[in-house]
């Protein structure tokens, strides 16, 4: 107890106290609205912060989960020990030439926003991503045939070790929903998008209609951590699961949607193990029926 108050009062040095919560109910931070309590959840405010953080994780040893916003992530129902770092106050876009710069803890959709407003294409695909941009770095996020690696030009990381660096797309190994990012999980910190002049009233139409496409497809009225599962080669995922009768039928409060078949939702106040248990039912039919493995595009982190 001594060792937890000494922690918790030398993250508050660090990042002020209203920026470091405890035994904090992690369902109140991710989008599908799930999660156990983490120990610590710390919002850092300056990159020398976050390095102080993680320079005081290694002194202490303690575990330690960067969190993005919470939108392709479920925590388990015992929650996350050690100390959880979320960089929603790193969020600053800006603009220098072509280029449009962004903090990671900024949402993606906010970024394509802003490139719309000054005039810029190539972030148009990401109008509807529901993740911040060190998320969608991570994962090399993608929608409507774009993906982050097609504008990206470098990022500024930090290491777990707590060192600064910077890395050129082509060093990011991005590929499909993956990137060097998910394996040495560095921090992001910042972003710098390579984008092209163009017509805002194009750019518009096109973000207008995937907008309309997402809205009209996908189960936006409930909590979810957006598309469940990564597209077979050869098939589309919601389709198999559509084709395997399982829309409608879930776990406890969690539920395969009738509206999209590759979203599950958490539709009445699910639990983590209900969530877990209908991923597990959808992979065991749609194996015993079709052969084909489903593959998690979403993270499952915490403890049972």
């Amino acid at each position: 107890m001594e060792r937890a108050e000494h922690l918790y009062q030398r993250l508050v040095q660090i990042c002020g106290e209203r920026n470091v919560l405890r035994d904090e109910p992690m369902k109140n931070h991710t989008l599908v609205r799930i999660g156990g309590k983490a120990d610590f959840l710390v919002w850092p405010e300056t990159y020398e912060q976050v390095i102080e953080v993680l320079r005081l994780k290694e002194e202490y040893g303690l575990p330690f989960t960067l969190l993005g916003n919470g939108s392709n992530v479920i925590i388990r129902d015992g929650g996350l020990r050690g100390i959880v770092m979320q960089l929603k106050h790193l969020n600053r876009i800006w603009r220098e030439g072509n280029n449009v710069i962004a903090q990671s803890g900024a949402d993606i959709k906010a970024v394509s926003r802003f490139a719309l407003e000054q005039h810029l294409t190539g972030l148009e695909f990401a109008c509807g991503i529901p993740g911040s941009v060190g998320g969608a770095i991570m994962m090399n996020a993608g929608a409507y045939g774009g993906e982050v690696k097609d504008v990206l030009d470098h990022v500024k990381v930090a290491t777990l070790a707590g060192e600064l660096k910077t890395l050129k797309k082509e060093e990011l190994e991005l590929g499909y929903r993956t990137s060097l990012i998910s394996r040495t999980h560095d921090i992001v910190l910042e972003v710098v998008f390579a984008l092209q002049p163009g017509d805002y009233k194009q750019i518009k139409e096109k973000m207008d209609d995937l907008t309309f496409q997402r809205e009209s497809k996908q189960p936006l009225e409930y909590p979810s951590v957006g598309s469940v599962f990564k597209r077979p080669p050869g098939y589309f995922a919601g389709k198999l699961i559509q084709d395997s009768g399982l829309q409608g039928k879930g776990f406890g409060g969690a539920e395969v949607s009738t509206k999209h078949a590759g979203f599950i939702i958490n539709k009445n106040n699910a639990t983590a193990a209900d969530y877990i248990a209908t991923i597990e039912m959808v992979r065991k039919t749609v194996k015993e029926k079709f052969g084909v493995d489903l593959e998690l595009e979403v993270k499952i982190i915490g403890e049972e």
